[in-house]
């Protein structure tokens, strides 16, 4: 067992609450006995082996005892897990600023090795240039305007994000976008042209699909709006469908819920223009711009 090269704290406690619910299944223990022994309770056991909260690592010795684990070495990987996955990640310099919901994310973001996105409205914050992401940061926070300062903090988050496409072993990136995204004027023209041209050099990278749904294409399956779904190559952390709500997040990984996204997914990628097509899209849309 070794931690994940990429995705830091947020994975490795995916991955130790994996461990831990094999090993309490194993041992026929219930949730409420375990959570008995580490003075708990049994919704607090659900949390634990579902990566959601960090872990003591005295809960963690008394469970491993409890499930009556005997090898020293595995004991001793377990445990010292335990104590990495408490490690801060980079992104949580930025808690300041960041809801607690979304800081889960930043870590399994950083841990996938497949992201497929659909967006309706914006540019997924992955493809998004500094400017263009300024402009969507302000724009959220219209009734409250945020201090030059902190946007300029929250703008190079996003931009921080992005080292996962680029990293040694990058991640396969696969958008699906509206075309309506492609003709919003987001933060002005220069903006938005400047946007287009980024999408233009990013679609050309070997990890990254981008796919547009025309607007002659009509309607489409994906009728409750945005949602990320993303893949783990390790066998010990499972698919995970992310959906942002205004002040909120949804973090599905049941694999009824799960498959109910990978169709919907499938769905919009055959109903948008092929990726060969992207490029011809993208210079149309450039040359509306212009025209504006």
């Amino acid at each position: 067992m070794t931690e994940p090269a990429y995705g830091g704290p947020t994975a490795l406690r995916i991955m130790l609450g994996v461990y831990l619910r094999r090993l309490r299944e194993a041992a026929g223990v219930t949730r409420t006995d375990a959570g008995w022994a580490i003075r708990g309770s049994e919704s607090k056991i659900s949390r634990l082996e579902l990566g959601r909260v960090g872990f003591k690592v005295r809960d963690v010795d008394d469970l491993l005892t409890l499930y009556k684990l005997d090898d020293p070495e595995e004991r001793e990987r377990l445990l010292t897990l335990a104590k990495e996955a408490n490690n801060p990640g980079w992104w949580q310099r930025y808690d300041d600023l960041t809801p607690q919901w979304f800081h889960s994310y930043l870590g399994l973001e950083m841990a996938a090795d497949l992201i497929r996105t659909f967006e309706l409205q914006f540019v997924p914050g992955l493809l998004q240039t500094p400017d263009y992401a300024r402009a969507v940061i302000q724009m959220a926070r219209q009734d409250l305007p945020l201090p030059k300062a902190e946007v300029d903090r929250l703008v190079s988050l996003r931009m921080s994000r992005q080292d996962v496409l680029t990293r040694q072993r990058p991640a396969r990136l696969w958008a699906v976008l509206d075309e309506g995204v492609l003709r919003r004027p987001i933060g002005g023209k220069a903006v938005l042209r400047t946007q287009l041209e980024y999408l233009l050099e990013a679609s050309r990278r070997h990890n990254v699909t981008l796919q547009i749904i025309p607007f002659e294409k009509g309607g489409y399956t994906a009728t409750g709006g945005a949602f990320t779904l993303l893949r783990y190559n390790d066998a010990d952390l499972p698919d995970i469908v992310y959906i942002e709500h205004l002040s909120s997040a949804v973090y599905l990984d049941k694999r009824e819920e799960l498959d109910t996204y990978v169709v919907t997914m499938d769905a919009v990628s055959i109903t948008a223009a092929q990726p060969r097509e992207t490029e011809r899209l993208l210079r149309r849309a450039i040359e509306q711009v212009d025209n504006l």
